[in-house]
C-alpha cells in the first residue's frame, strides 16, 4: 500500500502522456492513411503549400498535379493536405428557386 502512493504519480504521468501525444499522434496518422487511399486520378486536392490541383495521375512515390490549363507538376503523394470535395452543379440550388 505504500507503494501505491509513489507509484501513483508515474502512472498518472503515463497516462498523461498517452492521453495527450499518443492519441492524436496515432489519429492524424490515420487521417493521413485514408486521405493517401483516396487519392485517384481526377480528384481535386490541395497540397501542404496550399495550390490546388487536379491528380492527372499516381505512382508509388508521386502524383502529376495539374495547378493549371497547360501546367502540370509532379509532387510527392505525402505533399496533399487533404482531398476536395467535389460539388455537383445539379445539387446546388439556383438563385431562382
Amino acid at each position: 500500500m505504500e507503494n501505491l502512493g509513489a507509484i501513483l504519480p508515474l502512472l498518472i504521468i503515463v497516462a498523461a502522456f498517452f492521453f495527450l501525444v499518443l492519441r492524436p499522434a496515432r489519429a492524424r496518422q490515420r487521417a493521413f492513411a485514408q486521405t493517401q487511399s483516396e487519392l485517384a486520378p481526377g480528384a481535386q486536392v490541395m497540397i501542404a503549400s496550399g495550390i490546388f490541383g487536379e491528380i492527372v495521375a499516381l505512382s508509388d512515390e508521386t502524383l502529376e498535379l495539374r495547378i493549371a490549363e497547360n501546367a502540370v507538376v509532379t509532387v510527392s503523394r505525402q505533399a496533399v493536405a487533404r482531398i476536395i470535395p467535389s460539388t455537383d452543379p445539379e445539387v446546388e440550388s439556383s438563385p431562382d428557386s
